[in-house]
């Protein structure tokens, strides 16, 4: 990993923490309640699902910003972004 500023340090830390937040709330929305049974259940999943997947994006792509990974990572996200809107 090359070296990082402190900006960007906060930034994927800040990141991964949104994203494990994101990750909580899925796990535990899924255990405790029935979620698919609604349109506002699903639509809170989804929504936790594509801002955790952002932020794991920000996380992931400041490890890997070249190369065959950075070009997947970067084709998921756009397949994401296009998809919720």
């Amino acid at each position: 990993m090359m070296q990082l500023s402190p900006d960007q340090w906060v930034n994927m830390i800040a990141s991964g923490v949104a994203a494990a937040a994101c990750a909580g709330f899925a796990l535990v929305y899924h255990v405790r309640a029935p979620w698919w049974r609604s349109a506002v259940g699903r639509n809170l999943m989804l929504l936790a699902g594509a801002l955790g997947g952002l932020c794991l994006y920000t996380v992931l792509i400041v490890m890997w910003p070249t190369g065959c990974t950075a070009a997947l990572l970067r084709a998921l996200r756009t397949a994401m972004v296009l998809s919720i809107a």
